[in-house]
């Protein structure tokens, strides 16, 4: 039986089987979920994973470079769009935060590299049996915000963190009874940066 949260709606449920939790080393692939989870704060999952296409269109397929030089006509056209969601301030901080991401890049070869050695290279292995043992955040989460604010990255606390960490594999919170669990472990297993 899949996580609990996986059981809400069918996008959710394929969402879960196929994407979340798997380990992502792909910059491309990791710009998006930063996107994601950013513009998530305040709102739930589900209503990101429904805008997801509004968002890779305007995003042009997520990639940073464009993204980064985006200015008001691009912030115009996509508020003037219900495909995403429309909050001045997420659309900016995204424009912002692929910037900073292009930076980091540059810094440490990839934004992979800059992000999994907070894991030392290897994703964390919970061994959670219920929903409620899964934290909203976590001393890594924290640094990894805390990191990400001082290099200039917008709405992205410590659980927006967590949640991207559990996104993109840097954790693994698959239930122990979630199929997924064995699956994402052994993926974790083969992660090379």
């Amino acid at each position: 039986m899949p996580c609990g949260w996986a059981m809400q709606s069918p996008l959710e449920h394929e969402y879960h089987d196929r994407e979340w939790g798997v380990p992502q080393t792909d910059d491309q692939v990791l710009f998006e979920f930063l996107v994601l989870e950013s513009a998530q704060a305040g709102l739930s999952w589900r209503t990101v994973l429904e805008k997801r296409e509004g968002y890779r269109y305007h995003y042009q397929g997520f990639d940073p470079e464009r993204v980064a030089a985006f200015g008001e006509v691009e912030i115009v056209r996509m508020l003037a769009d219900a495909g995403i969601i429309r909050n001045r301030a997420k659309v900016e901080a995204s424009i912002n935060n692929a910037k900073v991401f292009l930076e980091l890049q540059a810094r440490y070869g990839s934004f992979a590299q800059f992000l999994w050695r907070y894991v030392d290279g290897r994703p964390v292995q919970s061994d959670f049996e219920c929903m409620e043992q899964i934290p909203a955040q976590t001393a890594l989460s924290q640094q990894l915000a805390k990191d990400l604010k001082r290099e200039g990255v917008r709405f992205f606390g410590p659980t927006i963190a967590y949640a991207y960490m559990q996104a993109v594999g840097l954790v693994n919170d698959h239930l122990r009874h979630c199929p997924r669990h064995q699956v994402c472990l052994e993926l974790g297993r083969a992660v090379s940066v």
